[in-house]
């Protein structure tokens, strides 16, 4: 059922949208927050470098949606 949902028109529509989305955000941790080498090791360490790096791209999702709001009132 989940691939027949998967390869209908609609699915085929979402699932091109995750270019935008999803993978976009994880190139975006890999070139702009330095994910693609982790600076510290263990993964006490490695797990907190990740939680901060998806904390600072919440944050900045946040500061865009706020902007574009005050901009259209």
């Amino acid at each position: 059922q989940v691939r027949l949902n998967r390869l209908s028109r609609s699915g085929k529509r979402l699932y091109q949208k995750r270019k935008e989305t999803i993978e976009r955000s994880f190139a975006d941790a890999k070139q702009l927050h330095g994910f693609r080498y982790c600076r510290l090791r263990g993964l006490r360490n490695v797990t907190e470098q990740a939680l901060m790096t998806a904390a600072v791209q919440n944050m900045k999702k946040i500061a865009f949606h706020l902007e574009r709001k005050a901009k259209e009132a």
